[in-house]
This record gives structure tokens, C-alpha cells and sequence, in this order.
């Protein structure tokens, strides 16, 4: 059972606060909900009975937040290269509700987006959906702000992509220039 001030996550959509706790009659039947409000001024209503087997759970602590930027400093797990695949592994990593898999979400399209430039209309949009809900569950979890919280994620993606990415390709060519370019082939050099 949460409480009126609780911050918990309620898979698909996010991280918010309970606000109230209320009885309502819904077609009939009286029910006790929790009055969520979610990021965007959104206010979401969750029958209490059912919450923990909607995936409704407490946020994760500052150890747990720590975890997941740690996990997107990481390389990206092996996807499928059939995108309606993906988007269906992808989609149910995040109707898990576990930020854990929600944040692989994150880091591993934005690998993929990075590598192609784009990615398809409804990758695009799952991208978007699994950011909010990884920064609203980040804000709540380290006290910051919205926009600390984006540009913290985008610098450990950009910073996993290049450590991960870049250079296999970039040493290649430094390593080939370098040799071109400072070890004369002539003979002449001394050595």
C-alpha cells in the first residue's frame, strides 16, 4: 500500500507523486484510487486494489539511480536487426515498468539512431515515451531538475557511443594517417 506524498512509477507512463487517496464510484462498484500526478500536469487515477498488479511501484533510490547511469555508460545488448522485432523486444522491456530495462530502451535506440541518423516512425516515438519516463523517475529519484536529468542522460549516451562506437572506426583511420604521414616510406628515415 503507498501513501499521500509517495513517489512511485506507474509503468508506461512514468514517474509522479500520490497526491490523494479517494474513493470513487466507477459503473457502479466504489472503489478506493490513487490520485497520481504524473509529468506534464497530468493527473492519473489507480485503483488501489490492483496497483501492484498494474506494475505500480515505489521509485528507485539514489543507489538505484546511480545504477542506472551506470548502465547507460554501458555498450549498447544485442537487438534484433528485424526492426518490428526490436520494436516488439523493445516494447516489452518497457511494459515491464522496471527502469532498468526502460533505461537499456533509451541507451540502445539511441545507439541505433546515432548509427543510422534516423530510426522509423514508431522506434522514434518509443525513444521519446521510454526518455520522459526515464527522466521523470531520475528526477524524483536525485532531487534535480527535468533538464539536469536530460542533458546528464545525453552526455552518458554520447559518452557510451563514442567509447563504444567511434573509435573502432576513428583509430582505423588515425592509425593509418599517422603512419602515412609521419613514417617516411622512402628509406630516408633514421632510425
Amino acid at each position: 500500500m503507498f501513501n499521500i506524498g509517495d513517489n512511485i512509477v506507474y509503468p508506461m507512463h512514468g514517474a509522479g507523486t500520490i497526491n490523494a487517496i479517494e474513493e470513487k464510484e466507477i459503473l457502479g462498484e466504489k472503489q478506493q484510487y490513487y490520485v497520481i500526478k504524473m509529468p506534464g500536469e497530468v493527473m492519473v487515477m489507480v485503483p488501489t486494489a490492483k496497483a501492484e498488479s498494474m506494475g505500480v511501484r515505489n521509485i528507485i533510490d539514489s543507489q538505484g539511480a546511480n545504477k542506472v547511469l551506470k548502465l547507460l555508460e554501458q555498450d549498447e545488448t544485442d537487438m534484433s536487426d528485424n526492426w518490428n522485432k526490436r520494436y516488439r523486444d523493445n516494447l516489452e522491456k518497457m511494459k515491464t515498468g522496471d527502469i532498468y530495462e526502460v533505461a537499456d530502451v533509451v541507451r540502445n535506440l539511441s545507439f541505433k539512431q546515432k548509427e543510422k541518423g534516423s530510426l522509423s516512425t514508431g522506434e522514434k516515438k518509443m525513444l521519446n515515451n521510454a526518455k520522459v519516463i526515464l527522466v521523470s523517475e531520475l528526477v524524483l529519484a536525485e532531487h534535480a531538475s527535468k533538464d539536469e536529468i536530460e542533458q546528464l542522460i545525453d552526455n552518458k549516451i554520447n559518452m557510451s557511443y563514442k567509447e563504444f562506437r567511434v573509435p573502432t572506426e576513428t583509430k582505423i583511420d588515425l592509425q593509418q594517417n599517422a603512419v602515412s604521414k609521419f613514417i617516411p616510406f622512402d628509406g630516408t628515415a633514421n632510425v
